[in-house]
């Protein structure tokens, strides 16, 4: 039997779906990967850049989600091929790199993250990804290769204006605007509503549209986006949070 590894992330994108995301970020335990399937996400967004989540973490959600049918994908700091890859033998399904400013810096994502013939990603032997189970090294990078999301962030004012050479490079699935570091780049810090940034969007919407690739923009579906983060772990707790005490203490006391 082939080894075929599903991504029902890659899935909704192939048929022209919303992908709908969550940020793990303060999580550790493996029943995020279940819970947030039940909730309807599509695929967990595992953060090894901005939070604290080692890359043991990492494997042992991925390995769950794998089970759950939700598909885990990891942010690593950039540059930091190594994280990545181990990440992607452990159940990872997808990485995102940040901070990709040209086409050469894309090419380079690609030639870390990919099998041969369209990368150079070493083979790492018997994965999750496949139930453990032994695949001959053809079968596991052809499936590997087709599942996985090479994920490349847009953070700047330079890589917006390289955004169609950098969705050109083959091998680069999602387009991704780091919305918070563009507007710093830009001098206009927490203002997402400035014109500029939808000049931005507008922008890489139109390169990945050209090239064929998909974008994550949470704000901007009907601009064509399908690759959704919807939120985080943290900011989801907090509002739940804050909405039940504010129920409670709404609450009358009595003397009793």
């Amino acid at each position: 039997m082939p080894a075929t590894v599903r991504n029902v992330a890659r899935e909704k994108l192939e048929q022209g779906q919303l992908s709908l995301g969550v940020g793990v970020r303060m999580t550790r335990s493996v029943e995020i990967a279940k819970a947030m399937a039940v909730a309807g996400f599509d695929w967990l967004f595992l953060d090894m850049e901005h939070g604290v989540m080692s890359l043991e973490a990492c494997a042992q959600i991925s390995t769950a989600a794998l089970d759950a049918g939700i598909a885990p994908i990891a942010r690593v700091p950039n540059g930091e091929y190594a994280i990545a890859t181990r990440a992607l033998d452990n159940g990872a399904l997808g990485i995102v790199m940040p901070h990709v400013d040209n086409a050469a810096e894309a090419k380079e994502v690609v030639n870390r993250l990919k099998y041969p013939p369209v990368g150079h990603r070493s083979m790492g032997g018997i994965g999750p990804h496949y139930g453990l189970r032994s695949a001959s090294s053809s079968e596991a990078a052809a499936a590997l290769n087709a599942a996985n999301l090479t994920i490349v962030m847009l953070e700047t004012p330079t890589a917006i204006a390289n955004a169609e050479e950098i969705a050109a490079v083959p091998g680069v699935d999602v387009l991704l605007i780091g919305t918070n570091d563009l507007c710093a780049e830009m001098g206009i810090h927490g203002d997402f509503g400035n014109e500029r940034v939808g000049q931005a969007y507008r922008r890489m919407i139109a390169a990945a549209r050209k090239h064929g690739n998909e974008t994550i923009m949470p704000h901007y579906i009907d601009m064509g986006a399908r690759f959704i983060l919807g939120g985080q772990d943290a900011q989801f707790m907090a509002a739940g949070a804050v909405q039940r005490t504010g129920f409670l203490r709404k609450l009358p006391v009595g003397a009793g």
